[in-house]
Parts: structure tokens; C-alpha cells; sequence
């Protein structure tokens, strides 16, 4: 049985315990989009968090007009303190705008939004609504070192479904990325963001006071950036990693305005930009190549590994994954991170004000100037 310990506390789920938690004193962030509308998997997560009964869930929710009042409607259906925070209509977009933070959007704009709601309870729970296997005891276990005197906490679980390995992005594009700057480099961000056993999961937990100074990457680079700033914030002294067992979400095809080479080029730029925060000088030219080497020499571990459990491994395939994630990696663009809320040119208050008029105005059925919901970011990472 496994018990490994990395440099960052590292949670096993050793026995089927639930242990205890102050999910009384927790906000719950839980993403959507109008394709969860209705769906057994996202009834699934509400239904348990019925029974975890935190303080709040917020829901930032990314919809049309036309189905975010009944959307609303849907989450007033459970027994939960339930905040609808609608992300797509006119006054939240004109509120942002005139202080300088619209921009552009994705799932980490959403969640910024979300959390800065967040704020008002002692801790912070964020996770998806497309898991097919959500328990009760994910909140509970995300939790518990937050109680312990972390500030800052992340799911970890492996990708195995359909007899085959998943989690490609973060196999075979995120852990190489890092392998390949690190043997360039001894730098403890590194250490960091290796430490983490499944670093681009969606699942983590921390303080208020942790949140309240995280920058957040607007899109697919949350989870990478939100790592950056608990490095900077929080530590290894202040971070741990816990083990959630058995978790299934959602694919993505590689290709495609969703697929993960897009998300490839949004986690490139977050982890290269974490890394460039910690004043790691990285050589761009030749990290593509240097990257190339470590993930394919990886494959073979993963072939191997898929051999002695009966798992099905195109190598093949893995490798032309790998040489399409390859092109993602180049200097980063300008910093377009959302502020700290610390720091924020307005208030979770004003957002919230805006966010709800906008929502009435569509249940009420008035019209509203909103545009049709973006893609948005999957899971399988």
C-alpha cells in the first residue's frame, strides 16, 4: 500500500475514512456551464453536497440568456444555500469593463469571479460538476489539511478508465515541460510543481486569506497558476496534496477549438509564467527539443506500466500527442492574470449586484445585450 510522502504533505487514501471537516464554515465554488444543466452527473455532485452541507455553494455559471433563468431555477431545486452567479450577462460585462478586468473569458474568469463571493466564509472548496464519481468525502479530505494548518490544498487521483491511461495533458505535456526546464535548473518552484502528483486537477481547497491574494489565469492555465501562486504564497510548509481514490470526468479529443492542444498552449504559458515569476531564466529556443526527449523517454514508463496492469497503450499515438504539445511551448504573452482580490478594482459585492440584476432581467424575460457563452475548458488534463 502506498504512503509515500513528497516535499508538499501528501494525504493517501489509505482506508475508506471520511474524516471530519468545518464544511459549516466553507464555501463550495462549483463551475458550470449550460451543458451540466440537468445532467445526472452534476445532480449527483448536488445531491452529495446535500449531505456535506457546506456554508454556501456558488456557482459561477457560464450559459445564454435564454438558459441561464432556468438553469437558476434548477439549482433553487436542492436543499442548499445555492448562489447562482450568472458570468455571461450585460451589467457584470459593463461592471468589469469600466474597472479594467473584462478581458477575455474562460473557466478561470468564471472562478475568479466565484471566488472573490467566496470570501466571506473561513475556507474555499472548488471543484467540477461532470464527475461521474463524486462523493461526499472529496470536500471532506480537500478540507482536512486546510484544518490542519495548511493553507492550501489539491486533489490528486490517477486517470485510469475504459481499460486505458488518461490525463494526457498533464502525462505527457505538464510533468515532461517541468522534468525538462528542471534538469536545466535547480530552483524550488520546480521541486514545487513536481511535488504534485496530478497538478493540473481541477480540486483544491484553502483559506479565505490564501484566496484572497491568488492572481488567477483567465482560462484553461487556472489550475497550473493557481499552483504558481500557492508556491508563492503559501509554500511547501503550507501545501498538501490528498488523495481522492476513484475519479472520472469528461474527455477531450486532441484536436479541436476544446481539444487539449488548445489547452496545451494556455498551460504552457501559465507554467512557463510561474516559473518566470520565480526568476527561472528559461532557454525557449531549445526547451521544445529538451522537452521532445524527457516525454518521449516517458512513454516507455507508460507503456510499461500499462503492460503490468492489462491496460491498453498506443505508444504511437502518445508520441504524435507529444509532438503536437511541443509547438504549445514558446515565451509567454502578456500578463493578462485577474488581480489578487486584495487588490481588486472592485468589490465581490458590486459582481455580485450585477451578476444577480443580470439574472433577473432574463427570468423576468427582458431583454439583455449578453453574447452567447463561450467555449468552455475541459477536464481531462
Amino acid at each position: 500500500m502506498e504512503y509515500v510522502q513528497e516535499r508538499v504533505t501528501t494525504l493517501h487514501a489509505l482506508t475508506d475514512h471520511r474524516p471530519s471537516a468545518p464544511t459549516g464554515r466553507t464555501a463550495v465554488v462549483v463551475p458550470m456551464t449550460e451543458r451540466e444543466y440537468g445532467t445526472l452527473a452534476a445532480e449527483n455532485v448536488l445531491t452529495a453536497l446535500e449531505t456535506v452541507d457546506p456554508a454556501r455553494v456558488i456557482v459561477p455559471l457560464r450559459a445564454t440568456p435564454d438558459r441561464a433563468g432556468p438553469f437558476a431555477d434548477w439549482l433553487d431545486g436542492f436543499d442548499l444555500d445555492v448562489e447562482t452567479l450568472w458570468c455571461d450577462g450585460p451589467q457584470l460585462s459593463a461592471l468589469l469593463g469600466d474597472r479594467g478586468v473584462n478581458g477575455s473569458r474562460g473557466k478561470g474568469r468564471d472562478v475568479w469571479l466565484a471566488l472573490g463571493r467566496a470570501l466571506d466564509e473561513e475556507f474555499v472548496v472548488v471543484h467540477d460538476a461532470d464527475t461521474k464519481t463524486y462523493s461526499p468525502a472529496f470536500v471532506n479530505r480537500l478540507l482536512f489539511p486546510i484544518a490542519h494548518g495548511h493553507e492550501f490544498s489539491k486533489g490528486y487521483y490517477a486517470r485510469v478508465e475504459d481499460g486505458a491511461l488518461y490525463g494526457r495533458l498533464f502525462r505527457l505535456f505538464f510533468r515532461p515541460l517541468v522534468r525538462a526546464i528542471d534538469d536545466a535548473h535547480d530552483a524550488a518552484v520546480l521541486e514545487y510543481l513536481n511535488a504534485f502528483r496530478y497538478a493540473l486537477a481541477g480540486e483544491f481547497a484553502a483559506t479565505t486569506d490564501l484566496v484572497a491574494k491568488l492572481r488567477v489565469q483567465r482560462g484553461w492555465g487556472l489550475e497550473v497558476g493557481t499552483l504558481g501562486e500557492a508556491f508563492a504564497h503559501a509554500g511547501f510548509e503550507g501545501s498538501a496534496q490528498v488523495d481522492l481514490g476513484r475519479y472520472e470526468h469528461d474527455h477531450r479529443s486532441v484536436e479541436g477549438p476544446t481539444g487539449l492542444a488548445d489547452m496545451s498552449r494556455a498551460v504552457s504559458a501559465a507554467t512557463l509564467r510561474a516559473v518566470a515569476d520565480a526568476g527561472v531564466d528559461v532557454d525557449y529556443d531549445t526547451l521544445p527539443a529538451r522537452y521532445r526527449e524527457v516525454a518521449d523517454r516517458m512513454t516507455r514508463q507508460y507503456a510499461t506500466d500499462a503492460a503490468f496492469n492489462g491496460l491498453d497503450y498506443d505508444r504511437p499515438a502518445e508520441r504524435d500527442q507529444i509532438a503536437t504539445y511541443a509547438e504549445a511551448i514558446a515565451e509567454p504573452g502578456p500578463d493578462t492574470r485577474l488581480p489578487a482580490w486584495n487588490d481588486a478594482p472592485l468589490t465581490p459585492e458590486e459582481v455580485a449586484d450585477a451578476a444577480r440584476a443580470d439574472l433577473d432581467a432574463v427570468s423576468e424575460g427582458r431583454e439583455t445585450d449578453g453574447a452567447a457563452a463561450d467555449p468552455v475548458e475541459g477536464d481531462d488534463a
